[in-house]
């Protein structure tokens, strides 16, 4: 029996290790994503923001971020346990064999789980405030964002809080992460203004096209990849017979949703538009990633096909009124992949989960979007005041590859101006 329980519990420690590097290769995606959406001129500074919110999120989180959202059972030792940076603390044979199979994977690979999830929320914000805010300025609203204002909206559901006994329903974090990204990237475009030349004295809206859609294109499929880690993982538990059903499904689910989210956005923008718009279909496809990520378990496979299709239906017109309508200036779409569709896949739980209800992920997607974006406005403000959160009109015009980062991501091919 003991062999039993620890045979189990290095099965569950390694099957949360390997979803977690499947979270972490979406920073890969975003990566690749942003960097095909935006102009050629501003793809090193992308690149840079990617990597450098990754390890910023690992140190903050490390630091601070752990200890407040798992207060009770954090195995890392930071600012708010016992300050000991190399102090750590992980589950003995004893230990496991004691709680019967209760402790079913390491203390270490949860945080490592955790932690991907944080980089996930600020890699949201870098495609929304894309081509024309600071990278130092950037960096340091991460050092934030990643240490105290998501951490502790997660500890509100995931570390036991208020949200999580009021009943708020939120399995992998469409709101806990996704909406979370989005509050905090929209504060961050109304601080920082439009692109110029994205919208005319007259009311013009100018399409700013993207520079390497196949970068794109592969960005999306990593993220959808990726997905498989973020949603499957969060099952927590692998090794027994309903555990391992749990997960196959919660796969099955997560692949049929995107599916639907690409087929419906695509259908969509071919019916409004005229023509087949590959960035609709992308983004189409991380809404219904996003739509079902608050739920992936209760659903059928048909049901959710369904929610990702309406995942994929409510991307394309926020998109679009967003921009021509609010005059809100997102090169990827993130806002409305991450925050509008994250909003609906809250909504979405309770069609096919009896144990939750209406008013509770109502109440969850309130508090948690008040919090983050008065708190994201705040930070963002003080940055302002204190060292600027925008590029000059000229480093604008040149690129920021040049003025943040001193290189050009296509030397051979970029043009100054584009």
């Amino acid at each position: 029996m003991e062999q039993v329980i620890e045979l189990s519990y290095a099965l569950d420690t390694f099957y949360f290790l390997v979803c977690g590097a499947l979270v972490m290769w979406m920073a890969a995606g975003f990566t690749m994503l942003e960097s095909g959406l935006v102009r050629a001129k501003n793809t090193a500074e992308i690149l840079t923001k990617n990597v450098g919110l990754y390890s910023i999120a690992c140190i903050m989180y490390m630091l601070v971020g752990y200890n407040l959202m798992y207060p009770g059972e954090a195995m890392i030792e930071g600012w708010l346990g016992q300050f000991s940076v190399l102090g750590r603390t992980d589950n003995t044979a004893a230990d496991v064999i004691a709680s019967g199979g209760d402790t079913y994977y390491s203390g270490l690979s949860d945080f490592f789980f955790q932690v991907v999830f944080v980089a996930t929320a600020m890699s949201i914000v870098s495609g929304a405030v894309a081509e024309r805010m600071k990278l130092w300025t950037f960096f340091t609203f991460a050092v934030v964002l990643t240490g105290f204002i998501y951490p502790m909206q997660g500890y509100w559901k995931w570390g036991g809080g208020w949200l999580d006994a009021a009943g708020f329903s939120d399995f992998a974090g469409s709101g806990v992460v996704h909406m979370c990204g989005a509050a905090a990237a929209l504060a961050g475009v109304l601080v920082l203004g439009a692109r110029k030349g994205k919208y005319g004295k007259d009311g013009s809206v100018k399409a700013i096209p993207g520079c390497n859609l196949p970068l794109a294109t592969l960005g999306m499929l990593i993220l959808w990849l990726g997905w498989f880690g973020f949603n499957g993982g969060s099952e927590l538990k692998l090794s027994n017979v309903e555990e391992a059903n749990a997960v196959a499904l919660v796969f099955v689910n997560t692949n049929m949703a995107a599916a639907g989210g690409l087929v419906a956005a695509l259908l969509l923008a071919r019916a409004w538009f005229g023509k087949a718009d590959l960035t609709m279909a992308l983004n189409g496809a991380l809404a219904g990633l996003v739509a079902i990520t608050a739920e992936p378990l209760t659903p059928s496979p048909m049901a959710a096909t369904m929610i990702g299709i309406v995942g994929g239906l409510l991307v394309v017109p926020s998109i679009v009124f967003m921009d021509r309508t609010f005059k809100i200036d997102d090169p990827v779409g993130a806002i409305s992949v991450h925050g509008v569709v994250g909003i609906w896949g809250l909504l979405a739980v309770p069609l096919t989960n009896t144990d939750a209800n209406f008013g509770s992920q109502l109440l969850g997607i309130g508090a948690i979007f008040a919090w983050v974006f008065v708190t994201s406005l705040i930070v963002w403000l003080a940055l302002k005041a204190i060292m600027g959160v925008r590029v000059s009109e000229e480093e604008e015009y040149e690129g920021v590859d040049i003025g943040e980062c001193g290189l050009e991501a296509y030397p051979e091919f970029a043009k100054s101006g584009d």
